[in-house]
């Protein structure tokens, strides 16, 4: 399946609890992203296939990512341009699941780099809830917007 390289597309899950509303992150995998915290946390997404519709490519890479399935509704939240230049689409949708249990698709990467040597790691090596305010903190800063459109549109459904 091609993927457009440059282009990806996520699911940004949440819960109401008592006095906040809560947003799913997921923690890359692999010795890269092992010791980083602030800023390297994302939307659980991935590539868009050729062809694909990205709220597809959303529902399918949170499934691989989490192992969890929702099943909308979906709310726009746009889409963002990253600091490498990683177009990124994405939805919202209200769900809950045990972010403990969360389990991730595994993948193949060159490690340490250009060593030859190649090692199997998950795409993600963990999930959490966060508060919003800490959502921002962990998350790509680019990603952060997301989180504002969220907000935005929830206030509109109040």
């Amino acid at each position: 399946m091609k993927k457009h390289l440059n282009t990806s597309a996520g699911l940004l899950l949440f819960r109401q609890r008592p006095g906040q509303l809560e947003v799913l992150l997921a923690h890359p995998g692999g010795p890269f992203w092992q010791a980083k915290e602030i800023g390297a946390w994302t939307v659980p997404k991935g590539l868009v296939a050729a062809g694909e519709e990205p709220l597809a490519a959303a529902r399918r890479e949170f499934a691989e990512e989490t192992g969890f399935h929702p099943e909308g509704p979906f709310i726009s939240l746009g889409a963002i341009r990253q600091k490498a230049g990683k177009e990124v689409h994405a939805w919202a949708c209200e769900g809950d699941f045990d972010a403990a249990t969360a389990t991730s698709n595994m993948m193949w990467i060159e490690w340490p780099p250009r060593s030859g040597k190649r090692v199997r790691i998950p795409e993600v090596d963990r999930c959490e809830w966060f508060n919003l305010m800490g959502a921002r903190i962990k998350l790509n800063p680019a990603q952060s917007t997301f989180i504002d459109r969220l907000e935005e549109a929830l206030s509109g459904r109040r």
